[in-house]
């Protein structure tokens, strides 16, 4: 048997092992990128390497393949990989990069536990191979301005969610007056701004967005609530080109890229939901439904002259006085 076949083997225990109703052919054709046909000679082999595996037909009859959990030697025989530790790091960095410190904790939680559950020679090798692939890797955190976040308000909004508890804050008007708040938190929103999605008790029945730098004296009421099951937040925040969202503005957007710049747009994600039609010409028109007219002006406004606005009218009126074409570059 290669290497190569070999490691897919072990691949594939790995996730017949870590989840909980098995693995069927169709993971694995997702998993390697192979076919029907591939996939069942794969499980053959896999078959004859681990006969303990337990196989069963599921209720819409198709076979499932499970690893049985009580063996702690397993993860002792395959280790921590110094890329998945890498990695790991990594994710790590970002997280206390995006101030998500509650995140970034728990990540460190099971990095050492990862570790220690490793031989203490082979864990030494393997932080200093990961460390080393770290910095040939090199990490850096996005270069430009942004909001410092109060870590004590984003520490409580976070066990909030997690619970999930309602909430008590004082939330800031643009002129600088306060109100008191009681909302039922349902996600946060990150970007220039970070945004708490949530429902005011009492209120309309809503989702509403709150700057978390308007934020002041957040605090867990204690009281649980139950989550709407229906709502969903990736939907939610796609209502949105940015993090804010009106309903006034929400409706469909299109803009028309010329042939210079449609290269560099084509390496951009607008919006998770954007279709992408190629004119004759080489142009590239990009089309979505979304809201938020001054976050889109701020982002046209870095493509100078190199993006015409079809729709909406109103974003269009935004930008047109304001199209240069002295920029050097494209973003």
């Amino acid at each position: 048997m290669s290497y190569t076949k070999a490691a897919d083997l072990l691949r594939v225990a790995e996730m017949a092992m870590s989840r909980y109703d098995g693995i069927a052919l169709a993971d694995l054709t997702e998993e390697f990128d192979c076919d029907h046909r591939t996939a069942q000679r794969i499980m053959r082999a896999f078959e004859t390497v681990f006969p303990q595996v337990e196989i069963r037909d599921d209720e819409d009859r198709r076979r499932r393949w499970h690893m049985p959990r009580h063996d702690p030697r397993w993860l002792q025989a395959q280790g921590v990989r110094d890329g998945e530790l890498a990695a790991l790091d990594m994710a790590i960095k970002r997280a206390e990069r995006d101030a998500a410190p509650d995140e970034a904790q728990r990540l460190k939680t099971l990095r050492d536990r990862l570790l220690a559950a490793m031989p203490s020679s082979q864990a030494r090798r393997t932080e200093a191979d990961a460390e080393a692939l770290l910095e040939a890797q090199g990490f850096a955190s996005r270069p430009g301005p942004r909001v410092f976040p109060d870590m004590g308000t984003l520490g409580v909004l976070t066990e909030a969610l997690r619970a999930p508890w309602s909430v008590t804050l004082n939330y800031l008007s643009p002129d600088g007056s306060a109100s008191e708040r009681l909302l039922e938190p349902y996600g946060l929103l990150l970007g220039i701004r970070r945004y708490l999605v949530a429902r005011p008790v009492g209120g309309d029945g809503k989702m509403r967005r709150f700057r978390l730098d308007r934020i002041r004296d957040a605090k867990i009421t204690g009281q649980s609530f139950s989550r709407d099951a229906g709502f969903d937040l990736q939907q939610f925040s796609a209502r949105a080109f940015g993090s804010y969202h009106s309903d006034a503005e929400y409706g469909p957007v299109e803009w028309r890229f010329s042939p210079q710049a449609a290269p560099v747009a084509r390496q951009f994600v607008f919006h998770p939901e954007q279709q992408l039609t190629e004119e004759e010409d080489g142009a590239l028109t990009v089309r979505f439904h979304a809201s938020g007219h001054m976050e889109m002006a701020w982002h046209l406004y870095q493509w100078g002259d190199q993006v015409e606005v079809i729709a909406p009218a109103a974003l269009q009126s935004m930008i047109d006085a304001h199209r240069r074409s002295d920029f050097p570059a494209l973003p």
